[in-house]
């Protein structure tokens, strides 16, 4: 009988530790950890801008969004008036093509008049929260381009979301 009584109060030990470690509140990675190989990896250090590593390989064909910060305000939708703090960097050289950290003055505007990768890939997002995207050319400036940005660009957007209207 003793040694049901020590398998079971075990039992009880080992399930309350996978339990409590399992309800640990994820609030940031110290990066991205992200299922499709090539995607940069980005810091969670809310409040500063980010550092991004160069992405490699062959860029996705499909929208890619990862939280690096999960947000817990407001949450964003389709209709939102967004003000965020954002790094652009393109796929193809890996280099940072603008950034509103460098101005020191976050951009507001409406979701619904940007890139069709931003109001495809933010909605969800919440206040205080960082998160990235790689968006696919046709979902971004296609093959003409804009800019800086070359014709068929992927793009790599880390987008702090500071406040949603």
């Amino acid at each position: 009988m003793k040694i049901h009584k020590r398998l079971a109060i075990a039992a009880i030990i080992a399930l309350s530790i996978s339990t409590l470690t399992a309800c640990g509140d994820k609030v940031a990675d110290t990066s991205t950890e992200n299922a499709v190989p090539g995607l940069p990896s980005v810091t969670a250090n809310a409040g500063e801008a980010p550092t991004i590593s160069a992405p490699t390989g062959t860029p996705p064909a499909t929208l890619q969004t990862s939280d690096i910060i999960v947000g817990t305000g407001t949450e964003v939708v389709a209709t939102s008036t967004l003000t965020v703090h954002y790094t652009l960097m393109s796929w193809s050289n890996g280099s940072i093509v603008e950034s509103s950290w460098s101005s020191g003055q976050p951009a507001t505007f409406p979701l619904s008049g940007v890139i069709a990768g931003w109001q495809q890939g933010l909605p969800g997002a919440k206040v205080g929260g960082r998160r990235l995207l790689v968006i696919p050319a046709d979902l971004g400036y296609g093959s003409n381009g804009s800019g800086p940005i070359g014709p068929n660009e992927t793009l790599i957007f880390v987008v702090d979301i500071i406040g949603v209207s």
